[in-house]
């Protein structure tokens, strides 16, 4: 017997951080949703400022290297099980929907059971970690085109590219990186770069415990190569990096202190009904 679907799947980007950097239309849909199924990267304020009261919310984030992550399957199977019963489910996510994450999967699953649903964008890390560095991403002279990237796996990036990223004037983005950092910079050191070049690394951009670390190429690890990066940490490399010594206008007193979001009890699988963790996969 086919499943009827009550609902409508409503995926937000909810942007880098910083509460107020939400757009509207995620708030307008945040106040009326029945389930918000939401990341560890998103601020503990917008459930709080935004969220229906009413609202069930569940936290599907992923924190590996504390070996805290939901998979995803069990978050598509919460999707498809909530879909069936509630108007308005939720997938909020930080930053943009669009940029590094397991969207594809969640939306190949609402299509294959022919839920509806909708997308709506946030502001993405680069750019929220850029505009609170004071890192124009394409200033005049500096860049004429900015590249993102990730390196948290040291196989992602064939040796043939890592010659052209050494030998480019785009600045250069790299998300989820900051714990591959030292031989990221190895293999552009290797492959060219100009070591007059900058590195920054803005940790936990746009939120109040926010720390850039800026270093030409030549010096970033005499620097900063014993430093472990908080989470979530955006790299930025390129000439327009340097430009944060002279337009950092955030400036945070805090120290290094991690932040976890959302600070809510329970684990997803505990909303995951136990017929569902294999039928769904195969009902019609």
């Amino acid at each position: 017997m086919k499943t009827t679907y009550k609902g409508k799947v409503i995926i937000i980007g909810a942007g880098p951080g910083d509460p107020d950097l939400v757009t509207i239309k995620a708030v307008q849909f945040l106040q009326q949703a029945n389930v918000v199924l939401v990341d560890r990267l998103v601020s503990e304020a917008i459930l709080e400022r935004y969220v229906n009261p009413h609202a069930t919310i569940i936290p599907v984030g992923k924190q590996c290297r504390y070996g805290l992550s939901t998979s995803q399957e069990t978050i598509n199977a919460l999707l498809v099980q909530y879909a069936t019963s509630q108007p308005l489910v939720v997938r909020l996510k930080g930053g943009d929907v669009s940029f590094f994450s397991n969207v594809l999967d969640e939306l190949e699953t609402l299509k294959k059971y022919s839920i509806p649903f909708e997308i709506v964008p946030g502001i993405t890390a680069a750019s929220g970690a850029a505009a609170y560095a004071g890192i124009p991403l394409t200033a005049r002279n500096y860049a004429t085109a900015v590249r993102f990237l990730t390196y948290y796996k040291t196989n992602l990036i064939p040796d043939s590219y890592w010659h052209d990223l050494a030998k480019t004037d785009d600045t250069l983005v790299w998300y989820m990186s900051s714990e591959t950092l030292e031989p990221l910079i190895e293999h552009l050191r290797q492959s060219g770069i100009d070591e007059h070049k900058w590195i920054s690394v803005i940790e936990q951009a746009t939120t109040p415990m926010q720390q850039v670390y800026s270093a030409p190429v030549r010096n970033f690890l005499l620097q900063f190569g014993s430093m472990q990066f908080l989470s979530p940490s955006l790299v930025i490399i390129g000439k327009v990096a340097s430009l944060s010594h002279q337009f950092n206008w955030v400036k945070s007193s805090n120290p290094q202190h991690e932040l976890y979001f959302p600070s809510v009890t329970g684990t997803a699988e505990s909303y995951l009904h136990h017929e569902l963790m294999q039928p769904y996969v195969s009902r019609t």
